[in-house]
């Protein structure tokens, strides 16, 4: 087993442990973020209910509870910015994943000899590749997309 094969299979190893590793990273995250909100927004019914109720309530105590509710849409608004980015790394780290299965597969349909190749083993082959250039173009679609909402940001 030549050393360079046994370099490929390690690294293919690691990436996959990586994406798998910032994966469960991803999810977790998700998950606090998806306690942030309920948390906000039972605090912001809080801060309703008292600016509903407001008949005898002095005028800089409304502003404050106005202020706080403010700052409550803040933050949802970029948590939710903030899981949209997560939802397209997951997205992204699917296609990593499958582009790297295309990749296994193809190496297979490469190193056959090619007079060992029937005419089934040229269309996977072409298949696999159409495949795989579908995989990439996705890709770049996701980073083109995560790119201009860094721009708009800005």
């Amino acid at each position: 087993y030549p050393t360079w094969k046994r370099t490929l299979t390690r690294r293919a190893r690691e990436a996959q442990m990586n994406r798998f590793c910032k994966a469960q990273a991803i999810q977790r995250r998700l998950e606090e973020i998806e306690v942030t909100f309920r948390e906000l927004e039972q605090q912001g019914i809080k801060l309703e209910k008292l600016l509903r109720d407001e008949d005898g309530t002095p005028a800089d105590k409304t502003t404050q509870w106005m202020n706080q509710l403010l700052y409550l849409v803040q933050k949802k608004n970029s948590l939710m910015t903030e899981e949209s980015d997560l939802m397209i790394t997951v997205q992204e780290l699917k296609l990593e994943e499958q582009q790297w299965q295309l990749d296994q597969k193809l190496r297979y349909y490469l190193n056959k000899e090619e007079s060992l190749k029937t005419p089934k083993d040229h269309e996977a082959e072409q298949r696999i590749l159409e495949q795989l250039v579908e995989v990439v173009n996705k890709r770049n679609a996701l980073i083109h997309i995560q790119e201009e909402r860094r721009l708009s940001e800005l």
